[in-house]
């Protein structure tokens, strides 16, 4: 296969799956003997993947940062845009002087930078859609409403710009299809690239296993007391329901048998207090656990290093999964990859990846039908279940060493900007 030089523009490389996803597409194709550069509007040293601070073979270039990321609180789409903008024209201009010229370049979420890359450069524009940023978006009032419409107009008609368009899962196609219905009576669609995960050793996974308890803070570790702990991980974020956990967790312990060794529930997730949502629902969930008076049941972890998560994986007996209608949801599968059994809910990206009663359970958005699923993990057996939750963690990371692992998905995106590069910048139609 040829080898390429390929940039991605993403808008913000801190922590998060649509970060994880790009960094892992730049490491596979770096390890096929590609060029590869990341360009962004925003890189915090402090706050991303280890690979992107240099160990992982490729570049990171910040441009647009200075143009404000909102204005006076409002204009968050908008500014976000304007950014991406400047970061394409930056691109633009090195491939201009000749500094930097790409074969192909791949964007992400934001989809108004593609007219600007295919008229002012010579490369393929390839657009992974994580999901329709238009059915994201919150419109509350009707100047939101009225704000919304060119934003939407022009989310559509960039993206029918690219010369092929991906999407994460079969979920998304379907929902794309339906939201972008000018695109669909042209033909376009979108074709499934599955995110994936590194897939640790058994060797590496028994070291963790050894290891977690001096990677995690000592009253963390003592509050888990060694009894079955339950391990949410997301983003302090209302979409992701993380709050029907704690309510689950409440009704679980309602019914629980006495002899079951204590449960615990670590809520862990990217913070940002940059972002006033996440400091408003961090808020809004340590006043639940008190309210239910979970206080002595339920912790906190933000903002913690890989690896802290590799530690809290091998630390907990389950993961729960809680947002609905996710778009894909990397999560599981960094939870199965690691032997770890998932409770999601049984709508979105998790009906791909998690096979219920086999490496989980897919659950209706309920405190019930989730505390119904806790019970079926921990209370079959008198260890608490973990042996049970030790079969399911085996079935899981054997369904993604054969369905979503990072070599598969490395292979399939090379397939996919070979294609870009032969068929002349066409873009698929059925």
């Amino acid at each position: 296969m040829k080898k390429r030089n390929v940039a991605f523009l993403h808008p913000d490389l801190g922590l998060g799956g649509a970060e994880r996803l790009i960094v892992d597409a730049a490491l596979e194709l770096v390890s096929a003997g590609h060029a590869v550069d990341i360009y962004t509007t925003y890189h915090d040293p402090q706050r991303c993947f280890e690979e992107t601070r240099g160990s992982g073979g490729f570049g990171v270039t910040v441009a647009g940062d200075w143009f404000p990321r909102h204005i006076a609180g409002r204009f968050l789409a908008l500014c976000a845009y304007i950014r991406c903008i400047l970061a394409a024209l930056y691109m633009a201009w090195l491939s201009f002087k000749g500094k930097a010229q790409y074969d192909a370049v791949i964007v992400d979420q934001v989809s108004v930078v593609i007219p600007f890359l295919k008229h002012l450069t010579r490369s393929r524009v390839l657009f992974y859609c994580h999901f329709p940023d238009m059915l994201l978006a919150q419109r509350r009032s009707q100047l939101k409403k009225l704000y919304r419409i060119p934003l939407d107009w022009v989310e559509q008609t960039t993206t029918g710009h690219a010369d092929l368009v991906l999407v994460n899962s079969a979920f998304t196609q379907g929902v794309f299809k339906k939201t972008f219905s000018r695109l669909a009576e042209r033909g376009i669609v979108p074709d499934v690239l599955h995110p994936a995960v590194p897939i640790p050793s058994d060797g590496e996974l028994q070291e963790a296993d050894a290891t977690w308890e001096a990677k995690l803070d000592r009253d963390l570790v003592s509050f888990m007391g060694g009894g079955p702990m339950l391990l949410s991980i997301n983003r302090f974020e209302r979409k992701k329901g993380i709050s029907l956990a704690v309510q689950a967790l409440h009704e679980f312990l309602i019914r629980a048998p006495g002899s079951l060794p204590k449960v615990t529930l670590v809520l862990a997730g990217g913070f940002d207090a940059r972002l006033p949502e996440n400091v408003q629902h961090l808020q809004e969930l340590k006043d639940l656990v008190r309210e239910l008076d979970l206080h002595d049941r339920v912790r906190f972890v933000v903002s913690f290093t890989d690896s802290q998560r590799a530690a809290l994986l091998a630390a907990c007996t389950a993961v729960v999964y809680t947002p609905q209608f996710e778009h894909f949801g990397i999560v599981p599968l960094e939870a199965m990859a690691a032997k770890k059994p998932v409770i999601a809910v049984n709508n979105g990206g998790p009906v791909e990846t998690v096979a219920h009663e086999e490496t989980g359970y897919l659950c209706e958005p309920t405190p019930a039908a989730f505390a119904s699923a806790f019970r079926q993990l921990l209370c079959v057996s008198e260890d608490g279940g973990t042996s049970d939750a030790r079969q399911m963690g085996e079935a899981a990371k054997a369904r993604v060493q054969a369905q979503f692992s990072r070599a598969a998905f490395g292979c399939k995106l090379q397939a996919h900007l070979e294609a870009a590069m032969k068929d002349g910048g066409k873009i698929r139609r059925t």
